[in-house]
């Protein structure tokens, strides 16, 4: 009997049906390891996945595929196993069956071995948010639940390349850096953090109780709520708040007087508290002030009578623009979250939320006259619809409700963050990502486009349309897209920028928060793009002023900056868009750009990698004229691992960041105290040579210093939290208090002196004071516990931690360590593996340390 090639088909889609229903992604494990970096002496490592059936039935032959995030470029030609593993777009790969591949039987295991770009230090650089796509189904992702990453312990899994000094670090090299911190007496503090600029502790303390009134000049009646807000919390009763009358026995009294804008006058006596400033800032942050002489334990629970010391503080901030920069669109952070960011922002005195709500990975702010951006553009998940959502990106898996790869702010949720936010004399300032990195933009217009020509309305779907459909140009952005750069050339890209920024304006107009800037990006826009646009070759031809595809950069920021300038608002972007692209001998050279000086164009300058040639940039440009927020990677990118392991996430391209990087980060002469190349090889200064110094024109453009926290590696509160702590308490003193001793003695080695007694002084103040005090504010922080530092002495292990404030404990009998474990006293005379953990005051460990006294 012949049998048709339909039924034939029938037959095998049946069979494939009946294997991938059969079989349950929850059997598969599959584990990622590093063979080796530097794989044939090259800037590449090999890796390999394992996949282990642990069910009873075969993984089919075919008919399935794997989806992944990873941050590298693999090489398809490098895959062993029988499959192939390709680049979907950015950084989502697949990998699926080749035609002779035999499927992996019940119990077996299959090895499979791939070649990638540059190399593998930590965890959150190996694949992640693995899920399986069947055939006949493939709108529905099924997460890959047993999946691990082993760890790399071996040389060649861990130095990057033949020139990598630098191991993981060990408790030997920790405690070796902490050996360095001189103990401090308590009485030696200062208790107002960050430094002020005149402090003084007199003999006595006032008592703060339920009882203590407020009275306040009339001005401050906002910051007078906000204190009595805090002080309800700590008391359970709200205090009286008064602008005449009678004050009572004791009382708090904020006061006006002739200070410049953010300063204040703070004094304390047995009798009373007063506040003095010209301002409701500096009356602001002289409440803050108060809550950091209050002990940390005042916010651990309800108190009957609180001592604080008897002080005379005189104050006023170094810089005017005191940053903190958030990314939320590779990963998103709720409105609640943002809202405990800018109570932690307010309590050390940084004054500006730069909020990224867009990139190529998420656009987070409700505009509701192009609703396609949250529809779309707010989402990733697999449904297999370019349409519908965007891409599973960093690891958010295929499920579109996913909490941090979808998600954004309504209009509501926007308005009620930005009136908290100036009731805190926090100015947001909003980033809307162009050209490049604005992917999410542009799926959603695309979106937009079909939704209309499906309609029939051909003139409205063009209306908002960022590329142009006949862009043949060819190019791939750092983080591996092809499609997520504006086309320039076309009226419609800059309709689409002046209707979000109207509507960015009604939302600051209706929250009744004053708007004067809007971040437009700028940076990593690709090689490649808009060389084979139509629309570009057409505007080419057409304008005078633009005569080739570099010049459509300028074209662009120039046509942004007038139409901002005309809504009465300056333009802020990265630092690219105030460079000007040359030659010298020859070879393209960027030099800041003499058009847009006179405009006072403002700039974040993220540049100053240490190696990379462009470590005087921010001075150049300050020099030059533009207003410049510095913002350099290597000391003030939070996003970056706190030091090279293992189990330590974040990146680490630019440098590795902990919390001294920013703390010794000298704002007027930062090449003074760099110490580590990007590496974290000791730093050969002679990398300097030659580079531009900040004239004393230059310093006057330097408005403040910013922390990025990128959220590549950043999946959820708790991982934000712990990237972002201590690390901001030495962005907080260095925007807030001038310059220390160390950073102006021109003498190397009494600056060294000097530094390290500050070093201490500080760290003590953060691990005794300011981190105990986090565990309870604001419903308290999962910041970084450091791990201890540890050595074998003389038979014996000696101990010591970066931090004060915390409780090591050890276990003798290879056991994990628990708030019940034996408390650290004194060199343990134990033999064996001795294990170490550090804890807070809340039974919170941080990471367990090994070391073998034999």
């Amino acid at each position: 009997m012949r049998v048709s090639l339909f039924a034939v088909m029938v037959l095998i889609s049946l069979s494939v049906q009946s294997q991938s229903n059969l079989f349950d992604a929850k059997n598969i494990n599959i584990q990622w390891e590093v063979i080796e970096n530097s794989h044939q002496n090259k800037s590449q490592f090999q890796s390999a996945f394992t996949f282990t059936n642990t069910g009873k039935t075969d993984l089919p032959k075919q008919g399935w595929t794997l989806y992944f995030n990873f941050v590298r470029t693999v090489d398809p030609a490098s895959t062993t196993g029988g499959v192939t593993i390709e680049r979907v777009n950015g950084d989502l790969f697949r990998l699926f069956p080749k035609a002779d591949f035999q499927g992996i039987k019940a119990g077996n295991s299959l090895r499979v071995e791939f070649v990638s770009s540059d190399w593998v230090v930590n965890f959150t650089d190996g694949p992640a948010g693995i899920y399986i796509i069947w055939n006949e189904a493939p709108s529905k992702g099924i997460p890959v639940t047993n999946y691990t990453i082993k760890p790399s312990t071996e040389p060649k899994q861990y130095l990057r390349f033949p020139g990598d000094k630098i191991g993981l670090i060990t408790p030997a090299i920790t405690y070796d850096q902490n050996k360095a911190i001189l103990p401090v007496a308590p009485d030696k503090l200062t208790k107002v953090f960050p430094t002020p600029v005149t402090y003084r502790e007199n003999p006595g303390a006032f008592v703060l109780t339920k009882d203590v009134a407020i009275v306040t000049d009339p001005a401050f009646a906002n910051e007078a709520e906000l204190l009595a807000t805090d002080l309800s919390g700590i008391f359970k009763t709200n205090p009286a708040i008064s602008t005449a009358g009678n004050k009572g026995a004791k009382y708090i009294q904020l006061q006006k007087n002739s200070d410049a804008p953010e300063a204040y006058q703070l004094t304390i006596t047995n009798e009373n508290i007063t506040i003095a400033a010209s301002s409701g800032a500096g009356i602001f942050y002289g409440i803050q002030s108060l809550k950091t002489l209050l002990p940390p334990q005042s916010f651990a629970k309800t108190q009957t009578a609180i001592e604080v010391p008897n002080v005379h503080v005189t104050d006023a901030p170094r810089f005017p623009h005191r940053a903190f920069f958030l990314d939320v669109s590779r990963n998103f952070q709720r409105k609640q979250q943002i809202l405990k960011l800018l109570d932690l922002m307010a309590l050390y005195k940084l004054n500006v939320l730069h909020f990224h709500l867009n990139d190529d990975e998420g656009w987070r702010l409700e505009i509701p006259s192009l609703p396609e951006l949250t529809q779309v553009g707010s989402k990733r998940g697999h449904t297999g619809d370019n349409n519908a959502n965007l891409p599973p990106s960093y690891g958010s898996g295929p499920d579109i409700n996913n909490a941090y790869g979808t998600g954004y702010y309504s209009q509501a949720d926007y308005i009620d963050i930005l009136k908290y936010a100036m009731a805190r004399h926090i100015r947001v300032i909003p980033e809307i990502e162009t050209p490049g990195h604005a992917r999410a933009a542009v799926k959603s217009m695309d979106a937009r486009y079909e939704r209309l020509m499906k309609e029939g309305k051909k003139e409205a779907a063009e209306k908002y349309l960022l590329h142009d459909p006949e862009d043949q140009s060819v190019y791939r952005s750092v983080q591996g897209w092809n499609d997520n750069v504006m086309n320039v050339a076309m009226s419609s890209t800059y309709m689409f920028l002046e209707k979000v920024v109207d509507e960015v304006i009604d939302q600051y107009k209706r929250a009744g928060v004053p708007l004067t800037t809007i971040h437009f990006g700028g940076d990593e826009v690709p090689a490649g793009v808009w060389e084979k646009s139509p629309a570009c070759q057409k505007l080419i031809n057409e304008d005078a002023s633009v005569n080739n595809v570099d010049d459509l950069w300028y074209y662009f920021f120039g046509k942004v900056n007038t139409m901002l300038q005309s809504k009465g608002l300056g333009l802020y972007g990265w630092e690219e868009i105030s460079m000007r692209k040359t030659k010298l001998d020859g070879n393209n050279h960027y030099i800041p750009n003499p058009d847009f000086v006179k405009d006072h164009l403002q700039v974040d300058v993220w540049n100053n990698v240490l190696g990379w040639g462009a470590e005087d940039l921010a001075y150049q440009l300050a020099n030059a004229g533009y207003k410049v927020v510095l913002s350099c990677v290597s000391n003030l990118y939070f996003d970056m691992a706190y030091q090279k392991s293992f189990d330590e996430p974040g990146y680490y391209w630019g440098a590795f960041v902990d919390i001294d990087k920013p703390y010794y980060f000298i704002p007027y002469d930062y090449f003074k105290n760099a110490k580590e190349d990007k590496f974290g090889n000791a730093l050969n200064k002679s990398i300097f040579t030659g580079k531009a110094r900040l004239t004393d024109y230059g310093k006057s453009n330097i408005l403040g210093i910013q922390g990025l926290l990128w959220s590549e590696t950043v999946q959820g509160p708790e991982r934000m939290e712990y990237m972002m702590l201590p690390k901001m308490f030495g962005l907080a003193e260095r925007a807030w208090a001038k310059d220390p001793a160390w950073a102006t003695e021109k003498n190397e080695t009494q600056s060294e002196k000097l530094y390290q007694q500050a070093w201490s002084e500080f760290v003590t103040v953060v691990g005794s004071r300011e981190l105990p005090r986090l565990d309870f504010y604001s419903g308290g922080f999962n910041y970084r516990i450091p791990s201890p530092g540890a050595v074998v002495k003389d038979g014996k292990v000696d101990v010591n931690i970066q931090l004060s404030g915390f409780v090591v404990r050890y276990t003798t009998d290879g056991k994990e360590p628990t708030v019940k474990s034996a408390i650290y006293s004194g060199p343990i005379v134990k033999k064996g593996t001795i294990k170490l953990k550090a804890f807070n005051q809340k039974g919170r460990g941080g990471k367990t340390i090994t070391i073998t006294n034999p």
